[in-house]
């Protein structure tokens, strides 16, 4: 039998160490859920600073707008950063943004004060998406990729877990708010230490996995220009899915808790619970997610069943006809859907990007996550000001019905490529 020569380029590749993958996932999914805890760095101090400052809920979500236009506009922009310097020293520079979030927080005298906070949590939170995925796409071996993609939305749902408790509980633990943002202040210092000791797993300069190559992927093989990916459908579709899809969470993540009050009359230290509990049964999803998104060949298919169990639920929940505690439960438990879609919509993502362009795309399509944030949050305030909690859930749930409509419609524009890819 004939031996194959060491290098010989026909020789099997080994098998990607687990460790190595691992490691480049726990430290990208420890950075998301670093930048999800600071979404919601003032949203869960919202009654504090009524209480001090007498601010309405509209006043109060435009500071949620604030955040996020600011992420929009540096998210679409840091897509382009993260193409030509790197992904590493573009989180490196978030994480510090996220410290000097807390601290300004921390010391705020008023409504600038609390403005500038989100402005630096907003910049920090820029860069994020472009960069977590272009260093999982090229750290991570493919057979890994679904997992590393579950993991990265599960970290993200648990910042947003853990955010209300942590801030609220150290609040009312030290009655102070501002010592709930010096906090986090550290929080983001501590992330940040630790990804520095840990650089080498993150550089996604030495990044050897390339999952596709141009050609494969149904794309010209010669040079375009950097702005040539706008002109695909899909991209923009994508940025319609996450528009929808964030409006509704920003419905739940702000203003779920003084809704179901309203409605239902339960006390506040109850409702506050919906929020994290929304955040942990989208986790679990996550993970299930993670498994399936491996096994669906049309994606969007799996999306839209997963956000229309979603809406139902919170559609049933602003109705008003469900016992307190249940409606609570439900509104909990309808995370499970958005969780399970999570995987696969960042999978979708992927099959609608052209090679080359991870950052720009993720950058562009993920600015549109910033923007359902953005102009959802004082519309929804706004509600809860005149007297409508129910429309917070009703809004929610139409929201989600539109962006199944995106996702659809994105899936379609992938199938084509492919199709024409194989002709």
């Amino acid at each position: 039998m004939k031996t194959m020569p060491p290098d010989s380029p026909t020789r099997a590749t080994p098998a990607p160490a687990l460790r190595a993958d691992a490691r480049t996932i726990a430290l990208v999914g420890l950075a998301h859920g670093t930048s999800h805890f600071f979404h919601l760095l003032l949203a869960p101090l919202f009654p504090w600073f009524i209480s001090d400052f007498g601010f309405s809920y509209s006043e109060l979500g435009l500071l949620i707008t604030v955040f996020f236009v600011v992420s929009g506009v540096g998210q679409a922009s840091a897509g382009f950063l993260v193409d030509r310097i790197g992904a590493r020293p573009v989180l490196f520079f978030a994480m510090g943004c996220f410290v000097a979030a807390g601290l300004a927080g921390s010391m705020a005298q008023g409504y600038g004060g609390l403005m500038l906070a989100a402005a630096l949590a907003g910049l920090g939170n820029a860069p994020f998406h472009p960069a977590d995925f272009t260093i999982l796409n090229k750290r991570v071996s493919a057979p890994r990729l679904g997992h590393a993609f579950s993991i990265h939305g599960i970290s993200g749902n648990l910042g947003w877990a853990v955010a209300p408790l942590f801030l609220a509980g150290l609040t009312t633990l030290t009655g102070s708010w501002r010592i709930a943002l010096l906090g986090a202040s550290l929080v983001a210092l501590a992330a940040l230490v630790i990804l520095v000791a840990r650089r080498d797993a993150i550089d996604d300069r030495q990044g050897t996995w390339a999952h596709e190559t141009r050609a494969a992927a149904g794309y010209p093989t010669r040079p375009e220009h950097t702005l040539a990916f706008l002109r695909l459908p899909s991209v923009w579709l994508c940025f319609s899915f996450f528009f929808w899809s964030t409006a509704a969470m920003s419905a739940i993540q702000s203003f779920a808790s003084p809704a179901l009050h309203q409605i239902y009359g339960l006390p506040l230290g109850v409702t506050a619970m919906v929020v994290t509990g929304f955040m942990l049964c989208s986790a679990g999803g996550m993970i299930a997610g993670g498994f399936l998104v491996g096994r669906a060949e049309r994606l969007e298919r799996l999306i839209a069943v997963c956000l229309l169990a979603a809406a139902g639920m919170l559609a049933l929940v602003g109705s008003g006809v469900l016992p307190g505690y249940v409606a609570v439960a439900v509104a909990a438990l309808a995370g499970a859907g958005t969780g399970l879609a999570g995987p696969s919509r960042d999978m979708l993502i992927k099959r609608a990007s052209p090679p080359g362009a991870t950052g720009r795309v993720y950058g562009t399509v993920y600015s549109g996550l910033d923007l359902g944030f953005a102009v959802s949050s004082p519309l929804f305030g706004a509600l809860m000001d005149h007297g409508h909690p129910g429309g917070v859930f009703m809004g929610a749930a139409a929201a989600l019905l539109m962006g199944v409509g995106s996702a659809a419609m994105v899936g379609r524009e992938v199938a084509v490529r492919a199709r024409v890819r194989m002709a």
